[in-house]
């Protein structure tokens, strides 16, 4: 198999992954359960405006396939450590997602805490970093509820292993729906740093135990 079709196989799976992101407690036994309430801090919403199901988890392990991901070669970053986004009054760590043994991507253990995607590149090297966090939980918002509130110019800091700090300013926020989620603009090739943030949104599906959306912001390195 070429580099190329290996390539297009993994997308396949990530996309796949994206239809089932965010899935809720029927999930079964993929879902993890949080270990402790969030280390960071983000901004306070009233969760009353969340409405019944709505307050199912937010991010699930996507399922990779049996092709197992490795960890992108380091370049000039470190592993990003901390993620923080003054305009949302967010400040938390990052977990590394990793593969678990069914070749499955492990979902962040807390909502308050986003993960960073270790089968793509760093924030601060080249292509698209990927970083997905919980928009809600079973008691109320969780680290990503008010992602969608973020425009372009919004800038958005990554601090890696290492103390550098990575700053990126926001181009878009998209969502799209999980039918549809377009694998190749978030996963594909690219030749700068670029960040995608990843969470839920759009109506819940009470049957699917899901939201039908995935937000997705885009920022560039600066």
């Amino acid at each position: 198999m070429t580099g190329h079709r290996r390539g297009n196989r993994r997308a396949f799976w990530i996309r796949l992954a994206l239809v089932c992101l965010c899935a809720g407690v029927a999930a079964g036994a993929w879902l993890l359960t949080p270990a402790s309430p969030s280390t960071g801090t983000a901004s306070a919403v009233d969760p009353s405006r969340l409405v019944g199901p709505r307050a199912a988890p937010a991010v699930a392990p996507p399922v990779l396939g049996a092709e197992p991901v490795t960890e992108a070669p380091a370049r000039g970053a470190a592993v990003p450590v901390r993620l923080r986004i003054p305009a949302l009054r967010v400040d938390v760590q990052l977990e590394t997602l990793g593969v678990g043994p069914g070749g499955t991507l492990n979902a962040p253990t807390r909502w308050g805490v986003p993960g960073w995607y270790a089968g793509g590149p760093r924030p601060g090297d080249p292509g698209p970093a990927v970083i997905a966090g919980h928009v809600d939980s079973t008691t109320g918002p969780a680290v990503f509820f008010l992602l969608r509130l973020l425009g372009r110019g919004d800038a958005v800091y990554v601090t890696d292993r290492s103390g550098r700090v990575w700053r990126f300013v926001v181009d878009d926020i998209r969502t799209f729906a999980k039918t549809r989620f377009p694998t190749a603009f978030v996963y594909g090739p690219q030749p700068v740093p670029v960040l995608r943030l990843i969470t839920c949104t759009g109506d819940f599906d009470a049957a699917q135990h899901s939201y039908r959306d995935n937000l997705v912001v885009s920022a560039h390195l600066v």
